[in-house]
């Protein structure tokens, strides 16, 4: 059954959130590295800096709503934080973060609670990045993911998630490309000094 498209005040304002933070990060760019900077470089500037605010504000930000907003005389069944009367997670709150979050658990509704698994996860990918959080998702049947309309799953499952795949992977091929020059040319150089003291 197909869960029904709505795109409201919170919809717009998250992604637009979104759009200011890689604006902002693109803004650093230009403000930071020198003007002849390539297209490459400033790429990988922006992509790291945008990444960074993303998991620290963003994603920090979901882990503050799992520690400090709550609801009393709920059940809580993993008995999180040691209240077994006590529900956490942005489904109780209603600051703009616990919007944030309500909104992106309607694709996914381990966001809006205090999901053990994703905030084990999320205290590691605030700090390290990662793509890890739908791993245990795959592994139980995907039964908290909403896929019933475009919205939830191209936009916040697929687009907002597999961007820290695909570029991720991009990063470590400039990466390889970068080393294996700097060993040929090393090798190289090595070459040219062993050929001058032949002569």
């Amino acid at each position: 059954m197909a869960t029904e498209l709505v795109i409201d005040t919170t919809t717009v304002v998250s992604l637009g959130a979104t759009l200011v933070t890689l604006l902002a990060a693109y803004g650093a760019s230009l403000r930071f590295l020198p003007r002849a900077t390539g297209a490459k470089l400033r790429v990988l500037f922006v992509w790291h800096l945008f990444d960074a605010l993303i998991h620290f504000i963003f994603e920090g930000s979901y882990l503050y709503n799992c520690f400090f907003t709550y609801a009393d005389g709920q059940p809580n069944p993993s008995n999180f934080l040691n209240h077994p009367a006590r529900a956490y997670g942005a489904a109780y709150g209603s600051s703009p973060t616990a919007k944030m979050w309500q909104e992106y658990g309607k694709a996914d509704r381990r966001w809006m609670f205090a999901d053990l698994t994703t905030i084990s996860l999320e205290l590691l990918t605030v700090f390290a990045a990662g793509f890890m959080t739908f791993a245990p998702e795959w592994l139980s049947g995907s039964q908290n993911l909403d896929t019933s309309n475009f919205m939830y799953l191209w936009v916040y499952l697929f687009f907002f998630n597999t961007l820290w795949v695909w570029i991720p992977l991009w990063v470590l091929h400039e990466a390889h490309d970068s080393i294996a020059l700097a060993f040929k040319t090393s090798s190289l150089n090595a070459s040219r000094g062993g050929a001058k003291k032949g002569l």
